[in-house]
């Protein structure tokens, strides 16, 4: 069931993993600890929510808290044994990840986190407000505003390259 699941939104949740940290290495670390978090915590996963929003919460928290700590916490010491973490390892595999206009991609990481973070699910995950909100635990209002401002500062950064 979970190497469906894998299949079924692991590019998407891949591309947000790239989007949110700007390195492959980075999106790479991201990525397998969203899928083992989320392996280790699908029992409390309520299946009349959309499951996609789960997963990209799962996602950004744990951005989120590796900016907080500046590096990862050692997610392996949720496994209770080595079998089980190699077992969830062995279905974890990275997408191929596309070329992505340089300049864009810049201009986004320099973008404040929660703005870049509004930006990455609206833009590249093309997930709504409403989706969004409740991704983030915020309101639609706070997504609405925090788009419009990183629009602003996009343009402005981007129109320094003629873009």
């Amino acid at each position: 069931m979970f190497d469906q699941l894998i299949a079924d939104y692991g590019a998407k949740l891949f591309a947000l993993c790239y989007h949110l940290t700007g390195s492959r290495e980075d999106a790479e670390d991201l990525y397998q600890d969203t899928w083992l978090k989320a392996y280790r915590s699908h029992a409390r996963y309520d299946p009349s929510r959309p499951f996609e929003a789960w997963v990209n919460r799962i996602c950004v928290n744990t951005y989120r808290d590796k900016l907080r700590r500046g590096k990862l916490k050692d997610i392996f010491a949720l496994f209770v044994t080595n079998e089980e973490k190699d077992r969830a390892m062995e279905t974890i595999v990275a997408p191929p990840l596309e070329e992505k206009d340089a300049d864009l991609a810049y201009a986004i990481q320099l973008l404040p986190e929660n703005e870049r973070i509004c930006v990455v699910l609206y833009y590249f995950q093309d997930q709504d407000i409403k989706t969004m909100a409740q991704t983030l635990g915020i309101s639609e209002g706070t997504i609405k505003s925090r788009l419009y401002q990183a629009r602003q500062r996009l343009k402005k950064e981007l129109s320094k390259h003629d873009l």
